[in-house]
């Protein structure tokens, strides 16, 4: 962005112009209502198989994931078995998580995060990023593979995957996710949502506060955006630091 060039004018103008972009801006809220009303309105489907995850306390269902809650949200964590750190841009979401969890709960919202790598890989890093937020393994699990953020070494290979319903053509294996559950009377578990690629930035608060500011996001035309994300123990003033191995970017 050109800041040095960019138009000034007086504020009649300025108001003027504001008000046309408010006019787009409710446009854009109506339409996210709309869209939100429609992601309610979708279909569930039951989940047959019996997931069984590594918490701190023990082993735990799926259904027991939720606690005393309706609705679970769980984040696809990019952390696979041997990982020396979690995915950046995944700890950029979790960096937001911890002071949602309280208004989560009140809306029968529970949430966790579920990686492939095993729990003690899992709990060195979170101890380091010192969130306080659910986080348990599915190692040894088809958990992360059927739900589509995760994929076998034979896929990786073939360089593309099937990934946010799609073809999706980098290779990797290991990539973000959203998934959304709820959990009835009966205890039965259903799968009502997921959104992958850019869908997860709905986890990235930072980015709306970006998109407020005269610079925006600042970030190149490159296909990998999000390289100036670091975890947040890891920024330096100058140089920027190196992007991290396992970094993922968020793609349409």
């Amino acid at each position: 962005m050109n800041t040095v060039n960019h138009p000034v004018v007086s504020n009649a103008q300025w108001i003027a112009q504001r008000k046309t972009l408010l006019a787009r801006e409710k446009e854009l809220t109506r339409l996210r209502d709309q869209i939100a009303s429609e992601r309610r309105a979708l279909p569930w489907e039951r989940v047959k198989a019996d997931y069984v995850f590594e918490a701190p306390e023990g082993r735990r269902t799926l259904a027991e994931l939720f606690g005393d809650r309706r609705q679970l949200l769980v984040q696809h964590f990019m952390l696979a078995p041997g990982w020396e750190q979690g995915c950046p841009s995944c700890s950029f979401m979790a960096d937001h998580t911890d002071g949602m969890n309280v208004h989560l709960a009140h809306r029968d919202v529970g949430f966790v995060a579920i990686s492939r790598a095993p729990l003690a890989e899992i709990e060195r890093f979170r101890r380091r990023m010192g969130w306080q937020f659910k986080w348990v393994s599915s190692h040894g699990t088809d958990f992360n593979y059927d739900f589509g953020v995760s994929f076998t070494p034979e896929e990786v290979a073939r360089g593309k995957l099937h990934y946010n319903y799609g073809e999706w053509p980098m290779a990797s294996e290991e990539w973000p996710g959203i998934s959304v559950f709820y959990k009835d009377d009966a205890g039965e578990v259903f799968h009502t949502y997921s959104t992958y690629g850019r869908g997860v930035e709905v986890m990235m608060g930072t980015y709306n506060m970006l998109d407020l500011t005269p610079k925006g996001r600042d970030e190149g035309a490159g296909p990998y955006k999000m390289d100036w994300v670091r975890h947040h123990d890891r920024y330096e003033p100058e140089p920027a630091a190196k992007p991290a191995a396992h970094s993922c970017c968020v793609h349409d």
